[in-house]
């Protein structure tokens, strides 16, 4: 018997949480059931983000041109977290365009800078999150208009699985046994007749995370270099 050739296995959220259901030794009967699991499906992609960085949720945002005098500003609405920013001086200026990293200061630091108003190119940059959305603000305060442009790497929301799990999971297809095996241990945590299984289910669960997580990471090369630094 020939081996196929097909790759492209893509199961619907309704799959999914038939199997969740039937590892947790249940069958999905009604709307309901489809309705309680998207629920958890959707509490556990929050869940996810709590977990640390889901490089498939990483992109790059570009705030545009930053207004002189002005130091604070406000991200994309779905930002999660940054985890870089960038200043670029003469956007489009093929031979004058540079990028520069900011670095990034603590509320202390910030707080003990004695003139916040000084302006100048910013190199330094305070990111606060607050319960609606996440501000930047900048130090020193842009000199000038129409100059400098703010880029920035940032972890986003995951999407919602939509009403009656109308949509794909948010999730590569790595992540695709971590997702169900975590469905079906909070399905189980719902059920009493399935409270035998959520030990076992959770260990599941836990390992199937943990497999996606570690394959889940930049694989760059790291070197590190001896000499440079000084202690006394």
């Amino acid at each position: 018997m020939a081996v196929t050739s097909a790759n492209n296995f893509l199961p619907d959220i309704g799959e999914i949480v038939e199997e969740a259901y039937e590892r947790a030794g249940l069958e999905m009967e009604s709307g309901y059931d489809l309705r309680t699991a998207r629920r958890s499906l959707d509490l556990m992609m929050l869940e996810w983000q709590n977990r640390g960085i889901n490089l498939w949720t990483i992109d790059q945002q570009n705030y545009g041109f930053l207004t002189e005098g002005t130091a604070t500003y406000t991200l994309a609405s779905d930002t999660i977290a940054v985890l870089e920013v960038l200043l670029r001086e003469n956007d489009g200026v093929e031979a004058t365009q540079v990028d520069y990293e900011m670095g990034r200061i603590s509320r202390d630091t910030y707080a003990g800078i004695p003139n916040k108003l000084t302006q100048a190119k910013p190199v330094q940059v305070y990111i606060e999150r607050k319960q609606a959305s996440t501000t930047v603000t900048l130090w020193p305060v842009p000199d000038s208009s129409s100059k400098y442009k703010l880029i920035y790497y940032r972890m986003r929301r995951m999407y919602d699985t939509g009403p009656g799990g109308t949509y794909d999971a948010d999730v590569p297809d790595r992540f695709w046994p971590a997702l169900t095996a975590g469905l079906a241990y909070n399905i189980s945590l719902k059920r009493p007749e399935s409270i035998e299984r959520v030990q076992l289910l959770k260990q599941a669960y836990e390992e199937q995370f943990a497999l996606a997580a570690d394959e889940d990471r930049e694989k760059a090369n790291l070197r590190f270099y001896p000499g440079g630094y000084s202690f006394t």
